[in-house]
């Protein structure tokens, strides 16, 4: 017969913490998904839980105490103690959970919504109202759902006892009760308001801050608005739309303008008016400027996140070529091109060329 104290390594007289200590130890040590391929670990292991099984269950550990046996004229061991340790043990080691374990009633549902924000909101920050819908607890029933009544198949527990045959050996399992689907109630009248759901759909109202320099698609979490459940209120996500500036695009924190330059003011220079986020702002462009050219106006973009420092905004250029001249600036622009070398199309040319298309 094993010595269920010499297996765990604790004295006869152990109390019920020192015996739950060792067991958690050894069971961490000895536990398969540790010691993969292992058999003398695999057998420890079985032995561990064994010894647990009856030295945690004081009337299984009086009879074993005094018999030798945790059930007189019979044979003890795992499979007929109690096995909540086991299972918060396992919980631990792989994740596994006790599907009827008490104080553990899911929260209720994330949610998720959005805002939309103008870009000038998000250089200042702003502080944005929301509203949106989400399930409360129905205030006729009081979240009860109607009339309850223990269930009489689980005796209100919301849990039957299962054993389950595993090659560690036999192990009892709490599962849900399919009666009450582990509520350990069921309803003798339903509430008309909610149909026996304990809950209803309600909009809400709430005020939630964006700081500074926050970007498209970033989500924000509002703790505890999100839907109510059994185990609390579940969180609501806030995600953010940026709505497009009519002149300004984003890339991070900084912001690009599209600066369109006439032949003239490209070859001469000009003083020109750049749109910002608090104003316009003024730009010297230098005399030769190129199509392409970038131009950085430092700490006139966003800020960056978390920081009271800013981006850039970065003005390129872009070279527009007239498209409809006036006699005058037509013979002008043939003057400064026989002033300058550039060969042209002759006079009329393309006028000929039309009219040749035409037929």
């Amino acid at each position: 017969m094993n010595d269920y104290y010499a297996i765990l390594g604790v004295d006869r007289d152990a109390n019920a913490d020192e015996i739950k200590k060792a067991y958690r130890r050894l069971a961490l040590q000895y536990h398969p998904d540790k010691n993969p391929g292992d058999k003398a670990a695999e057998e420890k292991f079985k032995q561990i839980n064994e010894a647990y099984a009856v030295l945690s269950d004081p009337e299984k550990r009086a009879n074993y105490d005094r018999y030798g046996t945790a059930t007189p004229g019979g044979l003890g061991g795992a499979g007929s103690g109690n096995f909540g340790d086991i299972f918060d043990l396992f919980e631990q080691v792989f994740g596994f959970r006790s599907p009827g374990a008490a104080g553990r009633a899911p929260r209720g549902e994330d949610l998720e919504a959005a805002i939309e924000l103008e870009l000038v909101e998000v250089l200042h920050g702003v502080e944005k109202e929301l509203e949106y819908e989400r399930m409360v607890i129905c205030e006729s029933c009081n979240g009860q759902g109607g009339k309850r009544q223990a269930c009489r198949i689980c005796g209100g527990r919301g849990a039957l006892e299962q054993v389950q045959r595993t090659f560690f050996g036999n192990m009892v399992a709490q599962v849900p009760c399919t009666a009450c689907r582990g509520r350990g109630y069921t309803l003798s009248e339903t509430c008309p308001t909610c149909k026996g759901q304990g809950r209803v759909r309600r909009s809400e109202k709430i005020k939630v801050n964006m700081p500074p320099g926050i970007d498209e698609n970033q989500l924000l979490r509002v703790t505890g608005m999100g839907n109510l459940g059994p185990g609390g209120p579940g969180d609501l996500y806030v995600r953010t739309h940026i709505r497009p500036h009519p002149h300004l695009q984003r890339e991070g924190a900084n912001l690009v303008y599209s600066l369109k330059l006439g032949l003239a003011q490209a070859a001469l220079g000009a003083r020109v008016q750049i749109p910002g986020l608090e104003g316009e702002l003024e730009l010297s462009v230098p005399p030769g400027t190129h199509d392409g050219e970038v131009f950085e106006l430092e700490g006139q973009g966003l800020p960056y996140p978390g920081s009271r420092n800013r981006g850039k905004l970065q003005v390129v250029t872009q070279i527009a070529v007239p498209q409809h001249l006036s006699k005058k600036a037509r013979e002008l622009l043939r003057q400064y091109a026989h002033e300058v070398g550039e060969e042209v199309a002759p006079e009329g040319l393309w006028d000929k060329v039309k009219r040749v298309f035409r037929g």
